[in-house]
């Protein structure tokens, strides 16, 4: 049996206390990551990491938008369609593609537009690796000869990109906002894929909705492991549906001590 590792923004600024959008408890989700690649190597035949990264200019960063006085929304602040159109939060870029944004996430169903802290920005200490796991991976590449495989999320800066194979709202003119058909070809090589990482409100879950929705020949494939993975603090409830499709649809869910047993 061959084995892959999807490992879902397990960055700085999400596994570290002083990180700019630390989600508790991923400080000990990545030492548990990092202690399953040194434990198992030789079992593990192929690691995906996703990396996060963001401009400061980005549609769910403050900067991006103020209100009829000049005032940024803090983070976390919810921005809706109906606030936009009422003029009470106006975007300072691109005007009329972000409130075409705003509207067609919220038509999705899925998520409303949320601001977020500057995160995970290009080029800066929060969007790297966490060290324990950078430690651990080149710890495998040299124990296995093979090389990890990095990819990058959430440069265009007009769309959300929390799952890792699409966009939020992909633009047909942006290829990088498509579905990444070449990441599941490559995913798909492999007997199970384990599906971990940051944050399971978010990034991960939709990562699992994006397979789930456009990769049907992975799904038997997949395994969640649970204890490598948190919530955004109190936002949880917004992937309840995924992760319950997903056991539905017989997804496995394992934690990390029951990986390779």
């Amino acid at each position: 049996m061959t084995n892959a590792f999807l490992i879902i923004d397990a960055q700085y600024d999400f596994c570290d206390p002083d990180g700019a959008l630390f989600v508790p408890g991923a400080e000990q989700d990545v030492d548990r990551i990092a202690t399953l690649i040194k434990q198992h190597a030789d079992q593990i035949d192929h690691i995906v990491v996703t990396l996060d990264t963001h401009h400061v200019l980005d549609i769910a960063h403050p900067l991006f938008w103020q209100d009829y006085s000049g005032k940024h929304p803090a983070p976390f602040t919810q921005i809706t369609g109906a606030d936009i159109d009422a003029g009470r939060w106006i975007a300072r870029f691109s005007t009329e593609k972000a409130k075409q944004y705003v509207h067609d996430l919220e038509a999705d169903g899925q998520f409303t537009h949320f601001i977020w802290p500057e995160h995970c920005l290009v080029g800066s200490r929060g969007a790297a690796l966490h060290d324990s796991l950078f430690d651990a991976l080149k710890g495998w590449s040299s124990q296995r000869d093979l090389d990890y495989v990095a990819v990058q999320k959430g440069l265009y800066p007009l769309s959300e990109h929390f799952g890792i194979f699409r966009a939020q709202v992909p633009d047909p003119a942006i290829p990088e906002t498509q579905l990444n058909t070449a990441l599941i070809a490559d995913l798909v090589r492999f007997d199970n894929v384990y599906l971990m990482g940051e944050a399971k409100s978010h990034c991960v879950a939709n990562s699992l909705k994006q397979l789930l929705d456009f990769a049907p020949e992975l799904v038997p494939k997949l395994v969640v492991v649970t204890d490598c993975m948190s919530d955004v603090t109190g936002l949880g409830y917004l992937a309840d549906s995924i992760y319950a499709e997903a056991q539905a649809r017989n997804v496995r869910f394992v934690e990390s001590g029951g990986v390779f047993n």
